[in-house]
């Protein structure tokens, strides 16, 4: 298993996607070219893996969207709807937004995390990304899915987004939690991630 790091990816002008893609890519350099792969992707990186998938050389298996953000059917994606961005736009500070988990009221974000030492872990880590980040448009090769794409669903509000991918012909499975459930249950969502890729 690969985690390429993403934390410089919002740094500079957009657009930012090629940087996601290029991260992947030189990641993937380390492994022989002939070796498959497959690809995961939580919350909104799951927006990014029709342009992933479309520069890869290394045969790709299989695509799996955990608790993600879906790309269009056709066309450019936006990154971030409307409404998003007018919810964003006023905490931005010459142009950068505070890191994700300071965005929602402290009701929301404290269930997300197992203990106090998890939460100082991933706060520590989140990148403080330019509003521009969020709006770019991420393009959509016709062709990125002619391989296995299945979704792992947590809970709301990504149910409807689980129920567009079943309506794609999709595999999708359920795995009850908030939106980090991965650090709570890490055991439990690698299996569903075994129990999806295994699935063609």
């Amino acid at each position: 298993m690969r985690v390429p790091s993403l934390l410089h990816v919002g740094a500079g002008d957009p657009p930012f996607w090629p940087r996601v893609v290029s991260a992947i890519r030189n990641d993937l350099e380390r492994l022989p070219v002939t070796s498959p792969v497959i690809l995961v992707a939580h919350s909104n990186a799951g927006l990014f893996l029709p342009a992933i998938r479309s520069a890869l050389d290394h045969p790709v298996t299989g695509s799996i969207f955990v608790d993600a953000a879906l790309p269009a059917r056709t066309g450019p994606t936006p990154v971030a709807s409307p409404a998003m961005l007018e919810f964003l736009r006023p905490m931005a500070v010459n142009g950068v937004l505070p890191r994700w988990t300071d965005w929602w009221d402290e009701a929301d974000v404290a269930p997300m995390f197992s203990d106090p030492e998890m939460r100082r872990t991933v706060v520590g880590e989140q990148p403080m990304l330019p509003l521009s980040y969020y709006e770019q448009r991420i393009p959509v090769p016709d062709g990125w899915d002619d391989h296995p794409c299945s979704y792992l669903l947590f809970g709301p509000p990504y149910d409807d987004l689980a129920a567009e991918a079943r309506e794609r012909g999709w595999r999708v499975a359920h795995l009850p939690g908030a939106h980090l459930h991965q650090i709570v249950d890490p055991a439990g969502t690698a299996q569903h991630l075994i129990e999806l890729a295994a699935s063609r």
